[in-house]
């Protein structure tokens, strides 16, 4: 294979942090590259070097052997490099051919010439192998659409090296495959990528190479043939994992929540129930509303909702205030959308659902407030340069973290955790299981939403499969099988 990139002894330093340290890293034509460490190892930040949105504070770059200076992304895209981010940068109110082209359009008579850019938009799609009408919103689209419509970009720009940060974190299987399709077609033209992924499973089917970073160091490259998904993880995390889920006896109590019925024009279940100190798991495909539920029991969603019990009370669950109150929490999907203020700090993300019990005589007191962020930070292990950084500045992980100790600061009773690790590494996933299972030990009762079935039958006590809005059957952990979740969820 011939090189196409050299990333030579990079060095950034962002106040008070060093995030990449003296890193050293090439890449092929043709070749798909993998980089993998836990949340926050600086894998982003080495992306976003090369991509222009960050300058190194020390190093070299070399692209065929030349040494550029990328001082910004059209500098980058000139230069044929191209990144995918996990947040798409889309304009949802225009076409696919008005985003790919933007502020490229081709032009006649000093006027857009719509027809000349639907037909390049449909050469690219079709050489991707994608068949969606150019002129379609890009509202209209689906996620995985969205994502081709990104690599369909970079592809515009003739792109040389492509870089994906975490492509495949909200994707279904099918959507997965057809997009390693796409990959693979352009590995055959010659582009050399970059792939960041947390789910090391199915790095198997893409990569030709793997190198890991821990703590902006790098560590090691590897043959992706050569090495087991064990070593990857012993390399990431800088010691072996012989569990994936940490062992634990829960002692399961009485009900904790009882819902006779709870419908909308999504969801429509009855004599739902969790138990004090259990974690029960809802699975099931995409779509089949089980995040439609989660937000309709919290009150965020208009609901119909029949006797619901909580500790032998009668309660209502009718708006997210009350919820709260009663001791109902939800940590959201999307975190970064609804489960934290990213531009607040991270004191300020700790303390939002728990304002009440900070405030004296109608003032929050800055020494409590302080005190209890602290004491959260210290108790669930948040890496954090100090409690006034940015949410937003931290990793998916530590992010995770935040929206938990919101959450667990307000004496809670019912937590829903909806995707409770999804675009977390596997050491970030393994302290979540931990806290998790801590807090099922002092009494709450826990409703986990998870796509991925390891998961499920990695931390739950009882399962309930969901499709159209509906339970389709109940299992107990202990004697379930991935075949039967799927036979139910279908």
């Amino acid at each position: 294979m011939n090189k196409l990139l050299e990333m030579k002894n990079i060095t950034k330093i962002f106040p008070g942090v060093k995030a990449l340290d003296n890193v050293t890293l090439d890449l092929n034509q043709g070749e798909v590259h993998a980089l993998c460490g836990e949340n926050g190892a600086g894998k982003s930040t080495l992306m976003k070097i090369l991509s222009g949105v960050h300058q190194a504070s020390e190093g070299t770059i070399f692209i065929e052997g030349n040494q550029v200076y990328l001082n910004g992304t059209k500098s980058a895209q000139e230069l044929g490099i191209s990144i995918i981010f996990q947040e798409f940068n889309l304009c949802e109110h225009l076409s696919i051919s008005d985003n790919i082209w933007l502020d490229r359009q081709p032009q006649k008579f000093g006027l857009i010439n719509d027809r000349k850019m639907h037909k390049m938009t449909s050469e690219i799609l079709k050489e991707l192998g994608i068949s969606i009408n150019p002129k379609t919103p890009v509202s209209e689209l689906s996620v995985a659409q969205q994502q081709m419509v990104e690599i369909a970009k970079a592809i515009s720009f003739d792109s040389k090296i492509l870089v994906l940060d975490e492509p495949t974190a909200a994707l279904t299987d099918s959507e997965i495959d057809s997009l390693f399709e796409v990959i693979l077609k352009l590995k055959r033209k010659g582009v050399g990528m970059f792939y960041i992924s947390h789910r090391l499973e199915e790095l198997s089917r893409i990569t030709d190479r793997v190198s890991i970073i821990r703590d902006g160091q790098y560590i090691a490259t590897k043959i992706f043939k050569d090495i087991s998904i064990d070593e990857i993880i012993a390399l990431m995390v800088g010691r072996s994992l012989e569990d994936k889920y940490p062992k634990f006896d829960r002692i399961i109590g009485e009900t904790r929540l009882y819902v006779k019925e709870i419908k909308n024009s999504k969801i429509h279940i009855k004599d739902f129930e969790v138990k004090s100190g259990e974690i029960l798991a809802l699975a099931g495909l995409m779509d089949a509303g089980r995040t439609e539920f989660a937000r309709a029991l919290f009150g965020a969603d208009s609901t119909d909702i029949k006797d619901v019990i909580l500790d032998g009370q009668s309660v209502n669950f009718a708006e997210p205030e009350k919820s709260i109150k009663l001791g109902l929490g939800y940590i959201t999907e999307d975190r970064k959308k609804d489960g934290l203020a990213l531009n607040m700090s991270v004191e300020e993300n700790i303390n939002l659902a728990n304002i009440p019990n900070l405030t004296t005589k109608g003032f929050v007191s800055n020494y409590k407030a302080k005190e209890n962020a602290r004491k959260y930070i210290e108790n669930i292990h948040i890496k954090t340069p100090s409690m006034y950084q940015k949410a937003g500045n931290l990793s998916g992980g530590n992010q995770q973290k935040i929206v938990l100790a919101k959450w667990i600061c307000n004496d809670i009773k019912v937590l829903i955790f909806d995707e409770p690790t999804r675009g977390i590494d596997v050491g970030a996933k393994y302290e979540v299981y931990e806290l998790m299972n801590k807090l099922s030990s002092e009494n709450v009762a826990i409703i986990m939403i998870s796509s991925e079935l390891p998961e499920v039958l990695g931390m739950s006590d009882r399962i309930l499969v969901m499709q159209g809005g509906q339970i389709r059957g109940e299992l107990e952990t202990k004697i379930a099988t991935q075949e039967q979740i799927l036979n139910l969820a279908i």
